[in-house]
């Protein structure tokens, strides 16, 4: 059998079945926190980042957390970004059209997509994109003599160790995580092969725990925090008037604390006592043309920047009519980023998933089936449409069948009835009404026709004999000069060797004296005649005669 690499490059070596204990057992005290945040200041934020840096994500992954708790903004861009991905549809393909193959692929999808919710499972996958990379565990069951998913349940990432905490060199310099266990709280044991998924959001070069976008947003959200307190404070006394207090000289201590109660009962803050031979003055502090509001300033600059590490852009965020983002929902997050994100998914799951359903049921050198995500970017079919019309009128001839898929209008059923053939009406002319509601009788014009109307009714009503002769001649002399006139003509436009627009000019002149008109002179003389014949018949109905 072929040497098999883990998710991390180990060398493994698997046994016929796999692992089938709960190894990484959520407790009770997973619930519990430090709760990072509180107080949080730069030098705090930093200390943190240090630890993570050295191996230990405790409290990084703790401070994560509470900033998607906290920050209503960070935590809906953040489920913005994820929500792109989970709304796509997703599906398994066969490695190849062959019997084994496909086989393979129904097992696979039945295992997988028969889970509780699978879409689940892509949630907590997409957890990297924020904290740099998440865990679920494998919980395998064995049923009929065959290995099954039973579950997928997610690991919080503090409990992930990503230094050598019990002597393993080997996993230092791979940097192999571990996960704190019941069996091995402190130091972390490294799960069995094809125990752990571990996926990695790889927005960058450089070690799991720093590759989080919440990394990049962790000092905009500490900034804004700031911002907000400073704000909350300066709401509290905003247009409150300043109360003073004022006592006599002899005073005792216990009258200016009475005072003092008295004032303070009166609001919050922004009280005070002086003595009636003091003076105090008070200077307003001047304000600066467009700095009324620095803490929203301040606090919108800081979610700007945010929604710019996690969206990609700021436009749906800000919400200006007009600008890019304000369209579809699909198109909030910037489309490389929804890619990139779809072909991390598809390989975390077919290769630390799908591998080894296939491995422990068909054998390791089986090939897997393709996971795929239904990305495709949005079509502008008003675009689309207008170039299917021009390859239409330039003769390209095309199905009927194709432009209902491409375009995914279903063909008129057994029953139903089909729209006509819609045409621009003429200005200042009224399409006929039997044009409108039957097709017209190749019979000469002037003829009583009964128009069908809904119901069980009908209605009596006569054709108008110029529109009929003028509809039927357009349509039988577009067919001749289609044929006779314009075919050449295009054909002289594609011509390499027309050299300008003078040059084709002349060359339209010159093709004139190589066309024949006759058919269309023929098709004129014959309107005519109808025309003459339809006027005489008009006068005999209106004379009697």
């Amino acid at each position: 059998m072929a040497i098999l690499y883990d998710q991390f490059g180990r060398e493994i070596q698997v046994l016929k079945q796999p692992e089938t204990r709960e190894i990484a057992v959520t407790t009770i005290r997973d619930r519990w926190s430090s709760y990072p945040s509180q107080g949080l200041t730069p030098q705090r934020l930093a200390d943190i980042f240090k630890e993570a840096d050295g191996g230990d994500v405790y409290r990084q992954a703790e401070l994560f957390e509470e900033m998607e708790e906290k920050d209503t903004h960070l935590f809906s861009e953040l489920q913005t970004r994820k929500n792109a991905v989970l709304g796509l549809d997703y599906d398994l393909t066969a490695w190849s059209e062959s019997a084994e193959d496909k086989k393979i692929r129904d097992f696979v999808s039945d295992c997988i997509f028969n889970l509780d919710s699978f879409d689940d499972v892509l949630l907590d996958l997409l957890d990297a994109i924020g904290k740099g990379y998440s865990l679920c565990e494998i919980l395998w069951t064995i049923d009929g003599g065959k290995a099954v998913i039973g579950g997928l349940p997610w690991i919080h990432p503090k409990k992930a160790v990503f230094y050598d905490r019990g002597g393993d060199m080997w996993a230092k310099s791979f940097e192999v995580p571990r996960v704190v266990t019941e069996a091995e709280p402190v130091y972390g044991e490294i799960m069995p092969p094809f125990k752990l998924v571990y996926h990695r959001y790889k927005a960058r070069s450089g070690y799991d725990t720093r590759a989080g976008v919440l990394r990049v947003c962790a000092w905009m959200y500490l900034f804004k925090n700031y911002s907000l307190k400073d704000w909350v404070a300066f709401s509290e006394v905003f247009g409150m008037p300043l109360r003073l207090g004022k006592y006599d000289p002899g005073a005792s201590k216990e009258d200016k604390d009475a005072l003092v109660s008295a004032i303070q009962s009166l609001g919050s803050d922004a009280a005070g006592i002086i003595s009636k031979s003091t003076e105090i003055e008070f200077v307003q502090a001047m304000k600066n043309s467009g700095t009324e509001n620095i803490y929203e300033a301040l606090s919108n600059f800081c979610d700007r920047q945010m929604s710019k590490a996690i969206l990609g852009q700021t436009a749906t965020t800000e919400g200006t009519p007009g600008k890019l983002g304000n369209e579809d929902a699909q198109d909030r997050v910037r489309r490389d980023l929804t890619k990139a994100d779809c072909q991390a998914i598809e390989k975390a799951v077919r290769f630390q998933i799908v591998r080894p359903l296939v491995g422990y049921n068909f054998g390791w050198d089986k090939p897997l089936p393709w996971f795929k995500l239904m990305f495709e970017p949005p079509e502008d079919l008003e675009t689309l449409s207008t170039v299917y019309k021009n390859l239409r009128e330039m003769g390209q001839p095309m199905s009927a069948e194709h432009v209902s898929d491409r375009f995914k209008i279903p063909l008129p059923k057994s029953g139903e009835t089909p729209l006509g053939d819609v045409r621009p009406e003429p200005p200042g002319k009224k399409a006929p009404l039997a044009a409108k509601n039957k097709p017209v009788s190749s019979e000469l014009p002037g003829m009583r026709v009964i128009i069908a109307k809904t119901g069980e009714d009908a209605l009596e009503g006569e054709i108008d004999d110029a529109d009929l002769i003028s509809n039927r001649l357009a349509d039988e002399a577009g067919v001749i000069t289609d044929a006779h006139f314009m075919h050449q003509v295009r054909r002289l436009i594609d011509n390499p060797n027309v050299r300008d627009l003078a040059d084709l000019r002349d060359r339209i002149i010159d093709l004139w004296g190589e066309m024949d008109p006759e058919d269309l002179g023929v098709l004129i003389a014959r309107a005519m005649a109808v025309a003459e014949m339809a006027g005489m018949s008009e006068v005999s109905d209106e004379t009697g005669v």
